[in-house]
Formats: structure tokens, C-alpha cells, sequence
């Protein structure tokens, strides 16, 4: 099983700071192809149609494969880089943020237009919800009615998201666990029901726990 993880956005946002005068409001979206990022940016810009400056910058992949970012005027390296600095030091994935400035009338100089993007970028990503998302499977455990109890005391104290359970014959209970909770799972249920439960792997993805509610997203 692959066992990769990444943090990536689930619900974009939007944050604003103020320096001397300019105002920097950065929108975050989640994206996961450059097509999606490259229209979310064109909308951004035409919400912001008026200001000075929509800077911009988006990585896709779990390891970075595409990433781009552009300054939109200001001086070279002073905006769209520093943005993307701030995805990757933060090891955000498939995620897209514009930068719209509306300028006070006081230049910053090279240093402040730095630190007041970055600051922005920051600031958009505290307003939205981050995930991080590990690779996983389903598993589905057939067990006596003698061993269930056994079963949903391993789950609890694993904290293993439970899909679904059947009651026939016996107990068919479905999980979703990532690699790590699968090699803990497997050697505690054999331990405790010797080796009667059955285990029967399923599909895989990635997935991720949210305020206590299992998300799962396509590979």
C-alpha cells in the first residue's frame, strides 16, 4: 500500500492585511489540475478588476510536480515567488492563491513587498481549512458474534473509521484504515480472536478525518 501523505486545501479562504496603506487580500482555492488553477486565477482577477495587482502562484501534485507563479507587475521575484515559498515551506499540495493588492500610495521597497505577500499568503491560508491526506484502504472483518465485541473495542481504541457493518451469519464490519493502522489492526485482531477473524482488503485511496467524519478522495 502506498503510504504517502500530503497537506492540501479542503475549503479555500480568504485574508487580508494592511501595509502602509496598501491593502494585500489573498484568495486561497484548492485545485488539482493547472487548468482549474489557471481559471481560478483569471476569476479572481476579474473580481478584482480594479486593483493594481493580482499576484499568483499554485503547486499540483503530491510531490510538487507542477508549480507556477507569476509577480503581475510588481518587481521581479518580490511577489509570485515569495508566495510559492510559502506553499512549499508550509507543504501545501494541489492548492492555488492569488494576491490582490490595492495600492496606498507608499512604496514598500524590495524586502517589504516580500515579507507583505508572504504575510498575506499566510494570512489566506489561516482563513481556510487544511487537510492532510493519507493514502488508505478498506477493509472489510468477518467475525463470530462471540469476537465482535472484541473487534469494536480494537477500532475504538484505534480511532478506525467504520464504513458500514453487516449482521448475518456473523459480523461483516467495514473500516477504512491507512498502513499503519492496518499492520497494528491485523496483528492485534489475530491476537485477540486467535486468528478466527477474517480480513478482506478493499479499494484504496486517499483519505482524510475531518471534525471526526471520514473524507475520502479519488487516487
Amino acid at each position: 500500500m502506498n503510504t504517502d501523505t500530503c497537506r492540501t486545501v479542503y475549503l479555500g479562504g480568504c485574508g487580508e492585511i494592511t501595509e502602509k496603506k496598501s491593502r494585500f487580500i489573498a484568495t486561497v482555492h484548492p485545485v488539482s489540475s493547472e487548468e482549474e488553477a489557471l481559471a481560478f486565477i483569471e476569476q479572481t482577477k476579474k473580481k478584482y478588476w480594479d486593483a493594481r495587482h493580482n499576484c499568483s502562484a499554485y503547486v499540483i501534485g503530491a510531490n510538487n510536480e507542477l508549480s507556477r507563479c507569476s509577480d503581475d507587475g510588481e518587481p521581479a521575484k518580490t511577489a509570485g515567488r515569495p508566495m510559492l515559498d510559502v506553499l512549499l515551506c508550509e507543504g501545501i499540495h494541489d492548492a492555488a492563491v492569488v494576491v490582490t493588492r490595492y495600492f496606498g500610495g507608499v512604496l514598500l521597497g524590495t524586502g517589504g513587498l516580500v515579507r507583505a505577500y508572504q504575510a498575506a499568503v499566510k494570512a489566506g491560508l489561516a482563513a481556510s481549512t487544511i487537510i492532510e491526506k493519507s493514502f488508505g484502504r478498506q477493509l472489510v472483518i468477518t467475525t463470530d458474534y462471540t469476537d465482535f465485541g472484541k473487534l469494536q473495542y480494537i477500532t475504538a481504541s484505534e480511532q478506525i473509521p467504520v464504513l458500514g457493518t453487516e449482521y448475518t451469519d456473523n459480523v461483516a464490519v467495514t473500516l477504512f484504515v491507512s498502513a499503519t493502522q492496518e499492520a497494528r489492526l491485523t496483528k492485534k485482531l489475530t491476537e485477540a480472536t486467535n486468528g478466527r477473524a477474517h480480513i478482506t482488503p478493499g479499494e484504496e485511496s486517499f483519505f482524510s478525518i475531518l471534525d471526526g467524519k471520514l473524507l475520502l478522495f479519488p487516487r
